[in-house]
């Protein structure tokens, strides 16, 4: 008999936060959920930080994922930008290593080139692969990008589940600190 597996996929930001849920049966797949977390009404970063972190375990407690994907941060221009979505992710990551739920990230140019076979392609067309491989309707599908980039983070590792690995993978903060340590002469 094959093991279910719950994948959770996060979309980390500031702004909006992005998930979604998959269920793993063998090769078929299932979307249980997907949605956003909207902190555009928070003016205080702390705060956005502390939504992030009690969203990420309140899916962590309602879904039980047997693992987290979550989209690893790009370099970009802006520093500051950088270093708030770091810790959005910093925070999600914490919340799914407390509740000790392994995390593997993912380059974005990584999960779109798994989902479209194109590391440049949009956000609307990994969001329409998504919903035509997991038979998601029309209706069912939301206007905020970021809740199939949670999704695609999801589906990206369903696909690399059984392939070696060449992501950071993380099964608690002990294995966190000891392939993050660097070394101090």
């Amino acid at each position: 008999m094959e093991k279910e597996n719950i994948i959770l996929g996060i979309d980390p930001g500031t702004t909006i936060m992005g998930y979604g849920i998959l269920k793993v049966m063998g090769n078929k797949t299932e979307m249980l959920a997907m949605g956003v977390l909207d902190l555009k009404k928070y003016t205080d970063h702390y705060l956005k930080l502390q939504r992030i972190f009690a969203r990420t375990l309140s899916l962590i407690d309602e879904f039980h994922p047997d693992c987290l994907a979550i989209e690893a941060p790009f370099f970009g221009k802006n520093v500051q930008s950088m270093l708030k979505l770091g810790r959005a992710q910093g925070v999600a990551m914490s919340a799914a290593l407390y509740r000790d739920i392994p995390i593997t990230e993912y380059a974005p140019l990584k999960i779109k080139m798994a989902i479209t076979g194109n590391g440049n392609a949009s956000k609307e067309q990994v969001a329409d692969m998504l919903r035509r491989y997991l038979k998601i309707p029309e209706e069912s599908m939301l206007p905020q990008l970021d809740a199939t980039d949670g999704l695609a983070a999801a589906y990206c590792h369903f696909l690399q589940i059984g392939r070696p690995q060449s992501q950071k993978a993380y099964t608690g903060w002990k294995d966190y600190i000891a392939k993050n340590q660097t070394k101090v002469k």
